[in-house]
C-alpha cells in the first residue's frame, strides 16, 4: 500500500523533474521538498545510499538555483554541451565510486541491494552536476539511473515511485530533445 509520505514525496517531485525538463527555474526550489521527502521515505525501507544522495541534492538544488539564476556574467546560464574528456572521466568516477561505496554498504549495513543503490546514488551525482551546469548530456545520465531505479524500488515495495521513475524515464528523453532544440546554434 502506498503510504501518504510516498504519494507526497512523488507528486512534489515530479513537478520537480518536468520543470527542470522545461528548463524551469522553480524545479530548484520544489526539489529541496522533494528530496527531504524522499530522504525520510528511503530511510524507511533500508536505502541508505538514497538518503545520502537525497542529502546531496538538498544542497545542490540551492547551489542549481543559483547557477541557472546567475550563470556566467550576471546572465542566465545557457544550455552547452559537456566537453567529451569530461564525460569520461565522470563515467570512470561514477564506477568507481558506485563500487567504493556499495562495497561500504555491504560490509558496515543491512541495506538491500548495496551496489545497485550505490550506482543510483555514483549516477545521479554525475547526472546532477551535468544539470545544475544545464549541460545536455545530464538527460542520457538521468535515463541510465531511471532504467536501474525502477526494479529496485519496485523490489522494495515501492511501486508507485517505481512507476514514477518509469515516467521520468520519458520525460528524459523528453526533456532531452527539448534542451537540444535550445542550445545555440555552432557557427
Amino acid at each position: 500500500m502506498t503510504s501518504p509520505l510516498e504519494l507526497a514525496a512523488n507528486a512534489v517531485m515530479t513537478l520537480s523533474i518536468v520543470l527542470a525538463g522545461r528548463n524551469s527555474i522553480h524545479s530548484w526550489w520544489l526539489g529541496v521538498v522533494g528530496c527531504a521527502l524522499f530522504g525520510a521515505l528511503f530511510y524507511g525501507v533500508q536505502l541508505y545510499a538514497d538518503v545520502a544522495l537525497q542529502l546531496f541534492f538538498i544542497v545542490t538544488c540551492v547551489v542549481g538555483c543559483y547557477q541557472w539564476a546567475r550563470g556566467g556574467g550576471g546572465a542566465a546560464l545557457p544550455v552547452t554541451s559537456a566537453r567529451t574528456a569530461t564525460l569520461a572521466w565522470m563515467a570512470a568516477a561514477g564506477v568507481a565510486g558506485a563500487v567504493a561505496y556499495g562495497s561500504m554498504l555491504h560490509h558496515y549495513t543491512s541495506a538491500y541491494s548495496p551496489f545497485v543503490d550505490s550506482s543510483v546514488l555514483a549516477f545521479s551525482i554525475i547526472a546532477q552536476l551535468l544539470l545544475m551546469a544545464r549541460r545536455v548530456e545530464t538527460w542520457p545520465v538521468w535515463l541510465l539511473v531511471n532504467a536501474v531505479s525502477v526494479p529496485l524500488y519496485a523490489s522494495r515495495g515501492l511501486h508507485l515511485t517505481a512507476l514514477l521513475y518509469a515516467a521520468y524515464f520519458v520525460n528524459a528523453l523528453v526533456s532531452w530533445r527539448w534542451w537540444r532544440k535550445q542550445m545555440p546554434v555552432r557557427a
